[in-house]
C-alpha cells in the first residue's frame, strides 16, 4: 500500500512538470548524450585526420599500401582487446588480466595443433584456448560480482598469476611452428585485404550493434551508469557484469591466437605483454568514460588507430619506442581530463 501511494504521488507530481516541459527528462538526457557522443567522435576523427595529413606531408613513404597494411595489422589485437575492455569499462570496471588471457590462449593453441593431427587439431586449437580465456573472464566476473572485490584488485590476481600459468603449461619454453592452416587467421588475405583486418572490422560492427540495439547493451550502460538503481529496477546487474568480463577475456584469447600466428611462435613471457595499457588508452581516447555508463565501440577503434599512428609517427621520425610509453600515459591523462571537462 505504501509503495502504491508513493508511486501515485510521484505520478501526480510529475504531471504538472510534464505539462510545462515539451521534452521529458529522459528524452532530454538522451538527446544530450547523443550530442556529446557526436562531439566526441568528431573530435577523434579530426585528430586522426590531422595526424594523417601530417604524415603525408612530413613522413617519407607514408602513402603506400605496405604502410597502410602495417598500421592496420598492428592495431588489430589492440582493437579486439579494446572492444572487450570497452564493455567492462562501461559497467564501471576494468580488466588488467587481458594480457594474461592472451598468454594462456597463445600457450594452449600450439600444444593442440602440434600434437593432434588434421583438421580436428586445428579446430580444437581455435576453440579450446578461447574457452580457456573465457574461463579466466568468468573467474574475474565471479570475484567482482559474488565476492564484491574491486575490479582492479580482482583482475590483478590473474594479471600476476595468469602469465605464470601459461609458463607452467609450456615449461617456460618457446613454441615455434609453421602451420599455414592455423596461421591463416593472421596471415591469410581476402581480396588482397588481410583477414585479421576484416575480422577486426566485423567484430567492431557486431559489438556496435550489440551495444546499441540489444537488451544486453542497454543493461550494460544502465549498470555502469547507476548500478544500485539498475538493480532496484530489476536489471540483473551481476549477470551483466559477469557476461562483460567473460566476453572481454574471450576476445583477449582470440587476440592471443592472432598474435602467435603473426610471429609463428608462442612465448608466454611475451604474448600480450603490456596490451592492457594499449586497450585502456584506446578506450579512453575513444570517449568511453572510465567511470562507466558509456560504451563507444567505434570510438575505441578510432582511439586505437590514433595511438598506433602516433607510435608510427614517432618511430618514423627517429624517436625511440620507449618514448611511446610516456606518450600513451599522457594520452590517457589528457583523455580523462577532456571527459571530465565535457560533463
Amino acid at each position: 500500500m505504501a509503495l502504491k501511494s508513493l508511486k501515485s504521488l510521484g505520478n501526480q507530481a510529475a504531471q504538472p512538470l510534464a505539462a510545462q516541459t515539451p521534452l521529458s527528462a529522459p528524452d532530454g538526457a538522451a538527446q544530450q548524450q547523443k550530442k556529446r557522443h557526436r562531439i566526441t567522435i568528431q573530435r577523434e576523427i579530426i585528430v586522426l585526420l590531422a595526424m594523417l595529413v601530417f604524415n603525408l606531408l612530413f613522413t617519407q613513404h607514408f602513402w603506400s599500401l605496405q604502410t597502410f597494411n602495417v598500421n592496420l595489422t598492428q592495431v588489430v589485437t589492440i582493437v579486439i582487446v579494446g572492444i572487450g575492455m570497452t564493455l567492462v569499462v562501461a559497467t564501471g570496471g576494468i580488466d588488467l588480466s587481458v594480457g594474461a588471457s592472451m598468454a594462456i590462449s597463445g600457450a594452449l593453441a600450439p600444444m593442440l595443433f602440434m600434437n593432434i593431427p588434421g583438421a580436428g587439431g586445428i579446430a580444437l586449437a581455435f576453440v579450446l584456448p578461447i574457452l580457456a580465456a573465457a574461463a579466466c573472464g568468468v573467474f574475474n566476473g565471479l570475484l567482482v560480482t559474488k565476492l564484491s572485490v574491486q575490479p582492479i584488485v580482482a583482475t590483478l590476481v590473474l594479471f600476476i598469476a595468469g602469465r605464470g600459468i601459461a609458463q607452467v603449461v609450456t615449461d617456460g619454453s618457446l613454441q615455434a611452428f609453421d602451420n599455414p592452416a592455423f596461421q591463416w587467421i593472421a596471415l591469410g588475405k581476402v581480396g588482397g585485404v588481410p583477414f585479421q583486418v576484416l575480422l577486426m572490422f566485423a567484430l567492431v560492427a557486431l559489438f556496435v550493434w550489440v551495444v546499441r540495439k540489444t537488451l544486453f547493451g542497454q543493461y550494460l550502460l544502465i549498470t555502469g551508469g547507476n548500478e544500485k538503481a539498475a538493480y532496484l529496477c530489476g536489471v540483473p546487474t551481476a549477470r551483466v557484469k559477469l557476461i562483460a568480463y567473460t566476453i572481454c577475456a574471450a576476445l583477449a584469447g582470440l587476440a592471443g591466437l592472432i598474435s602467435i600466428s603473426v610471429n609463428s611462435s608462442s612465448d608466454a613471457n611475451v604474448v600480450g605483454l603490456g596490451i592492457e595499457l594499449d586497450a585502456i588508452a584506446a578506450v579512453a581516447v575513444g570517449g568511453t568514460a572510465l567511470t562507466g555508463g558509456k560504451a563507444y565501440i567505434g570510438g575505441t577503434l578510432i582511439g586505437a588507430l590514433i595511438i598506433q599512428l602516433l607510435r608510427f609517427t614517432l618511430l618514423a621520425h627517429g624517436i625511440p619506442d620507449a618514448a611511446a610509453l610516456v606518450v600513451k600515459a599522457a594520452i590517457i591523462v589528457a583523455a580523462v581530463y577532456v571527459q571530465r571537462r565535457s560533463r
